[in-house]
């Protein structure tokens, strides 16, 4: 055996200890002032804090919710400002309920969900471009609008990108021109991001959404700049999604919770697909209609009569 005589503490030997308890120490103190994620501020009445373990919850459909410059919650019962959800620094500009969640488009491109029931903030996303979109800076007459016109135009296109798709799990899509995702709400899953291929973009004014899934226009260009044919992506959380054809002035116009009118034009002509099946209906009378996968809706009106009555 082998001894080895106690070490003696030095003053030399105690000042790489020392350092190691200077650096805990200050990072504790950071960690106790660190500010609150994403600028985050839960608010009740009054502007006291608010936390779904102090607070009662409620259903999302007792409360009136609002926009600008939080999400703020209102009894219906008795007009009461019963919370406010804010962030500093960013202002909410538009909202879709996802089930009993509040998903908000923020202006520097947070995407965040709420349960207004439960005063609780559940998840935040960034989404890549969105915050440049919304401003439409380096836009042809960008340095031209007002104040008041910036703010309209990035309220119009947060409507534009959020869409809340209801059916089984209640899922989320953001729609930008250079990018699309989707979002599971239950956990903020980030479940597909997808680019346009090539000299493609996709068309956000021109998106819809049904109670199944989401339906993404996308324009193209040739190499000299000209419009050229381009399609229709189709999404779900709960399928693979599917491509279709189309020209570059297509437009959807949802019809019910499932179904899509899509017209392109005179040679083509309006045909209606449904988003739950993921197929086209078969037109009134064809020879394929014995044999389609969708039959015709309700009574068998053309597809053109049908987009009327909506």
């Amino acid at each position: 055996m082998s001894w080895k005589p106690l070490r003696v503490l030095t003053p030399r030997s105690i000042l790489p200890a020392l350092a190691v308890l200077l650096v805990l120490v200050a990072g504790a103190a950071a960690h106790a002032n660190k500010p609150v994620p994403f600028g985050d501020r839960v608010a009740g009445p009054g502007g006291a804090e608010a936390s779904p373990v102090n607070a009662q919850s409620v259903s999302a459909a007792d409360l009136e919710l609002k926009v600008g410059p939080g999400l703020e919650a209102y009894d219906r019962a008795t007009g009461e400002h019963t919370w406010s959800y804010r962030r500093e620094g960013a202002t909410a500009l538009y909202l879709s309920m996802a089930g009993e969640s509040a998903v908000v488009v923020w202006d520097d491109g947070l995407v965040t969900s709420a349960r207004p029931g439960d005063r609780e903030v559940r998840w935040h996303r960034a989404v890549p471009g969105l915050a440049d979109w919304l401003r439409g800076e380096g836009e042809p007459g960008a340095d031209k609008r007002t104040e008041e016109q910036r703010r309209q135009l990035a309220t119009e296109r947060a409507a534009a990108a959020l869409h809340t798709v209801q059916q089984s799990s209640p899922w989320v899509a953001v729609v930008t021109p250079n990018l699309t995702m989707g979002f599971r709400d239950a956990d903020g899953d980030l479940r597909y991001n997808s680019k346009p291929a090539g000299n493609c973009l996709y068309d956000p004014t021109r998106t819809v959404g049904t109670d199944y899934a989401v339906l993404v226009p996308r324009s193209c260009t040739n190499s000299s700049g000209q419009q050229v044919s381009g399609g229709i992506s189709g999404y779900r959380l709960d399928s693979t999604g599917w491509q279709l054809n189309a020209g570059p002035a297509v437009a959807l116009k949802p019809l019910d919770g499932r179904r899509v009118l899509i017209s392109d034009g005179p040679i083509v002509g309006p045909k209606v697909f449904d988003t739950k099946a993921a197929a086209p209906e078969s037109a009134c009378g064809s020879a394929a209609e014995p044999f389609a996968a969708v039959r015709p809706q309700g009574s068998c009106a053309a597809p053109e009569a049908a987009g009327a009555e909506q």
